[in-house]
């Protein structure tokens, strides 16, 4: 009689746990706000129709070939399957955002994740008024978690609650039983015992069974953290989209100046091309042109005087004067990775021969610079996925590369990516 209410009250437990964390997965499943962030949100923003890394997503049911629905499935799943086919609608617009690769996710999502997708597009969340991350200084802090975010950290606390009341309320029930049949027959009642003694005697008894579930724990925390690590990025809100953006000390606009003026990056940031750092231009290079320029279309004068202010200039008499004090500009860096992560310029941009606008966006555009991509180690990994090798003009790597392809033609992908040269190892960023 002990030994079957022992084993009917186990068995229940385990049925209850697995149909919580069963419903759980199933809700987690369908939730299409989660499963665009993941997969989407790094190139598409949700709420507007306007250019990130990949075009807004607001109005595509109205863009894209009727059925909508069953035209973005098969899109989402595998692009390049659709263009191959000669789908007009899909080679039109493969041409028209210069035929950048995206992401294939046959294997990774089901119809049933791009439905739930598409459902979350049709009725997106009204965005706040104003962003939630923590933007308070240029120190590297990790953006703050915002409310969508928090969303499963609230079921996972809801599931470990009802599994504990469920846990002491089996719990008294077969103590209960266990004392009746032992009073019926006429045998001592069981002694007391705390939670704590019970469980580790319960786990004395299925060795085996609780190392396989620390096994299981273990690889799932592992997992857990790794999905973390994957989406860590520095003054970045997963929910408006949207990062840094500071006001700097000079009004300086990069409209005005590589937009209309057409000035080239590497004439302010002169270490591109030659370091892992970018570089802030010092003020001598601002006072290469403003020596002469002293008043700006939009400040007038009040805002190059700080420049002159910064290098002891007086644009009156046309000369340095040594009387005053320099005081050099304290701008706030924008784009900022974590402190573990390594990153060089001079390799994207020389090597890789990665536009500015692929990390920063159209800075041309920009009145004040903002920082328009996330930089996640997601983000990161999925353009070394797809972007293939520059290899234009080597004669070199353009035998390799032919010889590749026609090795290995019809059997696998043997797109020359930035993967398939080591892009994805840990040490090359992380070392």
């Amino acid at each position: 009689m002990k030994n079957h209410i022992a084993r009917f009250s186990v068995k229940a437990l385990l049925a209850t746990v697995l149909a919580v964390f069963t419903i759980s997965s199933t809700l987690n499943a369908q939730d299409g706000e989660k499963l665009f962030k993941q997969n989407c949100a790094v190139c598409h923003s949700s709420h507007t129709d306007a250019m990130g890394t990949g075009p807004g997503l607001k109005g595509i049911f109205d863009r894209v070939p009727k059925p909508a629905d069953a035209w973005l499935t098969k899109w989402i799943i595998n692009n390049e399957k659709v263009i191959k086919s000669g789908d007009p609608y899909a080679n039109a617009i493969y041409a028209k955002y210069g035929k950048a690769a995206m992401t294939v996710f046959e294997g990774q999502l089901t119809e049933k994740d791009v439905t739930a997708i598409l459902g979350f597009l049709k009725a997106p969340p009204v965005l706040p008024p104003t962003s939630t991350s923590s933007t308070s200084g240029p120190g590297g802090d990790v953006a703050e978690v915002t409310n969508g975010s928090m969303q499963p950290l609230y079921i996972i606390l809801g599931v470990i609650t009802i599994l504990a009341i469920l846990i002491g309320a089996f719990r008294s029930v077969r103590t209960s039983l266990q004392n009746s049949a032992n009073r019926a027959e006429g045998k001592p009642e069981n002694k007391d015992m705390t939670f704590g003694q019970e469980v580790r005697q319960w786990m004395s008894k299925n060795s085996k069974l609780v190392g396989v579930l620390g096994i299981l724990l273990v690889f799932g925390g592992m997992k857990s953290c790794w999905d973390a690590c994957y989406n860590i990025g520095v003054y970045y809100d997963w929910k408006t989209q949207k990062g840094y953006k500071p006001e700097q000390p000079i009004k300086f606009s990069h409209k005005l100046h590589a937009g209309d003026n057409e000035i080239a990056c590497q004439y302010c940031h002169s270490s591109v091309e030659k370091s892992r750092h970018a570089g802030i231009p010092s003020v001598n290079i601002c006072m290469n042109c403003h020596k002469g320029i002293q008043k700006g279309p939009q400040y007038g004068e009040k805002e190059i005087a700080k420049i002159y202010a910064a290098n002891g200039f007086d644009p009156k008499k046309g000369i340095y004067d040594p009387s005053k004090k320099e005081n050099p500009i304290q701008w706030i860096k924008v784009h900022n990775l974590p402190d573990h992560v390594y990153f060089n310029h001079s390799q994207h941009v020389v090597v890789g021969k990665i536009e500015c606008t692929t990390c920063h966006g159209n800075v041309k555009e920009m009145t004040v610079a903002e920082q328009k991509s996330p930089l996640t180690m997601k983000w990161c990994i999925e353009c070394h996925r797809k972007t293939e090798v520059a290899m234009a003009g080597n004669a070199y790597y353009d035998r390799i590369h032919k010889a590749l392809k026609d090795k290995y033609k019809g059997q696998y992908d043997v797109k020359f990516t930035v993967e398939k040269i080591g892009g994805l190892e840990c040490g090359k960023c992380h070392y």
